[in-house]
């Protein structure tokens, strides 16, 4: 039953990812007049499949994945019958234009390759900034359904806290710490490691700036005999929304540059690509989420979501990143790419992440079955 549910709440996780994701593609298309012949989530086989308008919906096998099919609509046939030809034929009325605005109000179905660079460029661009958006809507659910909200003014000190000693009081809201801005609790809490550091701090002391330097900040225990990772407590703010917004920005900046740091790691040969995980790492790691309640599960979302945006982003060929590097190459100097370059960068991105994807499969098969 465990294992079920994991796999279901997993094919959920996986399912939000990619369909936020596909959708802003979707909704950027349509709004720049482009037409979709078919929106799909998952690969292989079909196992649900609808035509609305000029499009088909469409759920297949495999949730691993999905895509828009952009194509260009078939031209109108026009019959004439011979016995017809003597016949004054009406006149066609004369075509309309198309309106090339960057979001039109009328969907009017162009071919994707008729629009403009920067209309391909905004349809490109959109499927990760969904992913952001999903990302930063979790994060905020997560914020408002948590306790408290932690603020920078110290409320009160831990047995005998050697930042006390050092110069930190009660009531000092903290500035700075070693020259970094703290603006709010997430802010703070990235200037601490759980170990006993010395910090220069920047506090407001009634009402003036106080520079407190040599302040040293350790671990402590609570009156529960809990290991605490720095000896002083921080007041509660109220949840306004100011407050709640700004937590969640705070949360959303630290997942996106643990993300990058990960990305710039692997790129530098800081990690080796043993430390990725595929498909069934992250099942894994989501069943595991379970056992503490939805809240990991939907940080777990989280940084799933601002992962894939980011990773979708990067200039790799076969990723939105590249595509997005030859339509703006295009936009800005009026011609695009000669297609077969395009094509050859593509497919050898494509080679190589298929193989990564084959790889990092292996990993997981080896290290959790």
């Amino acid at each position: 039953m465990t294992a079920l549910l994991t796999g279901l709440v997993s094919l959920l996780v996986f399912g939000a990812v990619i369909l936020v994701h596909e959708l802003g593609h979707f909704l950027a298309a349509r709004h720049c007049g482009i037409h979709v012949e078919e929106f799909s989530i998952g690969f292989g086989p079909k196992i649900f499949q609808r035509r609305r308008g000029s499009t088909t919906y469409t759920l297949r096998l495999f949730p691993l994945g999905g895509y828009n099919l952009f194509s260009p609509l078939p031209e109108d046939n026009e019959d004439a019958d011979a016995e017809e030809t003597a016949a004054p034929a009406p006149q066609p009325a004369p075509k309309q234009p198309r309106r090339r605005s960057l979001f039109p109000v009328v969907v009017q179905d162009q071919p994707f390759e008729e629009a403009t660079a920067w209309q391909r460029f905004i349809v490109t661009l959109s499927g990760a900034m969904m992913n952001f958006v999903l990302g930063f809507v979790v994060l905020l659910v997560l914020v408002i359904t948590s306790g408290k909200l932690g603020s920078t003014t110290v409320a009160q000190f831990t047995g005998n806290a050697q930042s006390y000693a050092d110069g930190l009081r009660e009531g000092d809201t903290i500035l700075k710490v070693d020259g970094q801005v703290c603006r709010t609790i997430g802010d703070l809490s990235g200037c601490f490691d759980g170990t006993t550091q010395t910090h220069d701090f920047t506090v407001l002391r009634n009402g003036q700036v106080v520079h407190l330097p040599g302040v040293t900040v350790g671990p402590s225990t609570d009156a529960d005999g809990n290991t605490i990772a720095i000896d002083f407590r921080v007041a509660a703010l109220s949840k306004t929304p100011r407050h709640v917004l700004q937590r969640t920005g705070t949360l959303f900046r630290y997942y996106s540059t643990a993300i990058l740091g990960g990305f710039w790691q692997l790129a530098t040969g800081q990690v080796g690509v043993e430390e990725l995980s595929g498909p069934i790492g992250t099942a894994t790691t989501i069943g595991q989420a379970m056992q503490y309640g939805w809240q990991d599960v939907f940080s777990l979302l989280a940084l799933i979501t601002i992962n894939i945006g980011i990773f979708n982003l990067l200039p790799i060929p076969a990723l939105d990143g590249c595509k997005l590097i030859f339509l703006l190459i295009e936009a800005i100097f009026g011609r695009a790419a000669p297609q077969k370059l395009q094509m050859v960068v593509n497919t050898a991105g494509m080679v190589l992440l298929l193989w990564l994807m084959v790889l990092v499969t292996m990993q997981d098969l080896t290290r959790f079955l």
